[in-house]
């Protein structure tokens, strides 16, 4: 590999590791997979997920601070793996069925605390990407505070589907509860987190007279979810015995997505 190739390589992942998604990885891997029967193959995904992430962040990164959502995922799930080790078998059929819903409410304390202690966790990731003078502008510090209660929002809506999959239907297997509505919620954070800084760029630019293209559209940030319609039908037609909410569920997601796309092409909304 060439000295060029090297460098890219080394930027693609430093732009891979900037991102606080990146740094949940962990956590949505585990409240996604865990459930009865799965803990074990959980925590260690997750485990081992953080110990990677933190690794690549220190190549990647030389001498750059630890973040407080790195510390987060090794102290948790580190912790999970030595309670999943010794706890007896009641303990552990708790766990296989709570720990998504104890995952999900930890992720809402760190996001709604870091809040709360002028830390919103996703600064110490945008602070790598951008240039320092920014750090500190009223914009800048806003973004983050907007995007790190989004994720707390979102982290709070699975675990409540979750409970009441767990505590209402007693079915942690329930396609809705444990699936549907908790990636719904985490794929809408994580299309706010891509969309949102660019609308703020672009007010700036236009508040300021610069040239720059228009604020995107809310049917930028919907549009995935409309998409995502389809696929969500499919598994309703293919496991749940609703098969009439698997095909209107189909139909919206297409005709959404028909309409949200045309609506892109019309004037921008706001400019």
């Amino acid at each position: 590999m060439s000295t060029a190739d090297r460098t890219a390589a080394a930027s693609g992942l430093s732009g891979f590791l900037e991102s606080p998604v990146v740094g949940m990885a962990p956590w949505i891997i585990f409240s996604l997979l865990v459930g009865p029967g799965r803990f074990e193959i959980s925590v260690a995904l997750a485990l081992a997920c953080s110990v990677a992430l933190i690794l690549l962040g220190r190549l990647a990164h030389r001498g750059s601070s630890w973040k407080l959502l790195e510390l987060s995922d090794l102290v948790f799930f580190a912790g999970m793996a030595v309670v999943g080790i010794l706890a007896s078998d009641g303990t552990l059929r708790w766990l296989e069925t709570y720990a998504g819903e104890v995952s999900n409410i930890a992720l809402v304390l760190i996001a709604f605390g870091s809040m709360a202690v002028r830390m919103p966790f996703t600064l110490q990731y945008a602070r790598e990407q951008v240039d320092p003078a920014l750090w500190d502008t009223p914009a800048f510090l806003r973004t983050n505070y907007v995007i790190t209660g989004v994720w707390g929002l979102a982290f709070l809506v699975a675990a409540l589907a979750g409970g009441y999959g767990d505590l209402v239907l007693h079915n942690p297997n329930n396609l809705w509860t444990g699936w549907i509505i908790q990636l719904l919620a985490i794929v809408a954070a994580f299309r706010f987190t891509d969309w949102y800084p660019d609308v703020v760029r672009a007010r700036a630019r236009r508040d300021s007279g610069l040239p720059g293209p228009a604020p995107p559209r809310v049917a930028d940030l919907v549009l995935p979810l409309a998409g995502l319609l389809v696929p969500i039908g499919i598994a309703v037609l293919v496991f749940d015995a609703m098969w009439w909410l698997g095909a209107a569920l189909i139909v919206a997601g297409t005709l959404l997505t028909k309409a949200l796309r045309d609506a892109g092409t019309g004037p921008a909304a706001g400019a």
